[in-house]
């Protein structure tokens, strides 16, 4: 039976590689992908991806694109959402830079962190349940496991570890939703380690190589777990190993 998936921020470091290894993959007969500007990589021109370019944040195109899907009959088997902020400093942007102390927080850099990280997989959860397959699905967003409220020993890192835990929370909501509307719809939030891409490139100083992740390696650590996942026990919150983290 052929697939149809969806990646979420396929310009990504991250989310480039998903969209190269689905296009692989001979079980998907179309891979949507999306994301703020052109698509780019190899994969550009397959006849097996359909990109748009959009506004992943917008609650507005989100929804048109999602009805799009729908009304076209489309239905969804995986969808994987690599978007997310830790840092920033280009023109025209909010300044982010994760905090090390209380004095370090301001208004404006947590709202970012909670419009990237947290609001915007949100309003794709809203819409998503519309057009997942009834069969078997799976939608995961890219976690990380300092959004773990049991786990935090270290402290610092005020609006990436609380926009993470948000997103923790609203995906462990919606799974209660989730079995009511799509019951065979696992929801996953997934630790990738620390990977070899911007988004980690200026603290990868302190990583040992061995933890330092390639995105081939983290996302198809990514799908083989995927694969696996069991909607009865949905949701999920594991990292790279398959390995639960504490909520």
């Amino acid at each position: 039976m052929t697939k149809n998936a969806l990646v979420i921020g396929a310009n990504g470091g991250i989310g480039n590689e998903v969209l190269r290894q689905l296009v692989q993959d001979e079980h998907y007969e179309t891979v949507f992908s999306v994301a703020r500007s052109a698509l780019v990589g190899n994969h550009a021109n397959n006849s097996k991806v359909q990109h748009k370019s959009m506004d992943t944040a917008d609650e507005g195109e989100v929804k048109s694109y999602v009805d799009e899907l729908r009304s076209a009959g489309k239905k969804l088997d995986l969808v994987i959402c690599t978007t997310g902020i830790l840092h920033q400093k280009g023109e025209g942007e909010t300044p982010l830079k994760p905090e090390k102390r209380l004095e370090d927080m301001n208004s404006a850099q947590l709202a970012e962190y909670f419009r990237i990280n947290s609001i915007l997989p949100a309003i794709w959860l809203q819409h998503l349940v519309k057009v997942v397959a009834k069969e078997k699905a799976a939608i995961v967003f890219l976690s990380a496991r300092v959004g773990s409220i049991t786990d935090n020993s270290l402290g610092g890192w005020y609006g990436y570890r609380a926009s993470k835990a948000a997103l923790n929370m609203l995906l462990k909501t919606a799974s209660i939703e989730y079995k009511r509307r799509a019951a065979n719809t696992s929801l996953m939030c997934y630790h990738p380690g620390t990977v070899d891409t911007g988004l980690s490139k200026p603290f990868q100083a302190n990583v040992k190589p061995e933890k330092l992740f390639t995105p081939e390696f983290t996302v198809s650590q990514l799908l083989s777990i995927t694969a696996e996942l069991d909607a009865e026990e949905s949701p999920f919150y594991l990292d790279w190993q398959g390995h639960t983290i504490p909520w």
